[in-house]
């Protein structure tokens, strides 16, 4: 058993012996598509939803992975059974164009696309100790940014920002409108009600998102998926920053101005209730 693993068209080895081609088309172009999930207690936490929205990229890439459903199910359950027993952290994947000498255009049909996943441990708390200090940056970033592509250029630098600045994330924002994080979702409380940009093209449609949506209505309380400014971001009663690596975390600050903290009621609510599926789900309780 390893802690940290990687996995390349069914080899498995340690993550830091991984090699890949150097033509992978993914190492000059990024042309591929990735999803991460937490996995726990040999649980992949939210599998089906990162599944749907992996072959949806893939659809929308043009890209044509090999593997169905359930081809991809079993070599994802290679790596979980690869890692130690005791293993919490996060599984990545990767589909990319496969291997070929670089060209623009898309290699033949005969050039088969390539897999590439690593398990590494990460420690996740459902409910995240502190808020986040975030800024604000112009969203400057393609028009696909419904697609989970691994060109991320534009997200590293935000986010690489952020840190320079002593934050936790950036907020990014196209004019006025809010968008979402540099590798998250961003919504808003305000007045009782759980808002959310609408899922287009300038937004991933977060896992996480998804989940505190539907939790909103179990528990009562309003959603809205309409665009919000910046200005009603700054004056959103709360402001929540999910992913699967931080769940459903508050905001505290935005450009070094105190935000939020304003209904913490329903905070609490949105909070426990995604703690409460994640243990369940993970078979933590």
């Amino acid at each position: 058993m390893m802690k940290s693993i990687g996995y390349y068209n069914g080899r498995i080895e340690p993550l830091e012996q991984l090699m890949i081609p150097a033509l992978d088309r993914a190492v000059y172009f990024g042309d591929g598509c990735y999803e991460a999930v937490y996995l726990i207690n040999g649980v992949l936490f939210g599998l089906e939803e990162h599944l749907d929205r992996f072959y949806n990229s893939c659809r929308l890439l043009k890209l044509p992975f090999h593997l169905d459903r359930q081809a991809l199910k079993a070599e994802l359950q290679k790596v979980i059974e690869a890692v130690e027993p005791d293993f919490a952290g996060m599984l990545y994947w990767q589909a990319s164009r496969g291997t070929d000498y670089r060209n623009h255009a898309f290699p033949p049909p005969e050039v088969k696309p390539n897999l590439l996943m690593f398990a590494r441990p990460a420690a996740l708390d459902p409910i995240h100790p502190k808020p986040l200090k975030l800024i604000s940056l112009e969203d400057t970033r393609f028009l696909h940014c419904n697609i989970k592509t691994i060109n991320l250029l534009p997200s590293v630098m935000a986010n690489q920002e952020a840190h320079a600045r002593g934050c936790d994330e950036a907020v990014l924002h196209r004019g006025s409108r809010v968008t979402e994080g540099s590798h998250s979702n961003i919504l808003i409380l305000q007045n009782g009600t759980l808002r959310t940009p609408p899922a287009d093209e300038l937004i991933l449609p977060g896992i996480t998102r998804k989940h505190l949506l539907a939790l909103a209505g179990e528990h009562g309380i309003p959603t809205s998926e309409q665009p919000f400014s910046m200005v009603e971001l700054m004056n959103a009663d709360e402001i929540l920053v999910t992913s699967s690596g931080a769940l459903c975390s508050p905001v505290c600050e935005v450009d070094g101005i105190p935000v939020g903290g304003k209904d913490p009621d329903t905070l609490a609510v949105l909070q426990k209730a995604y703690a409460d599926k994640f243990l369940r789900e993970t078979k933590q309780i």
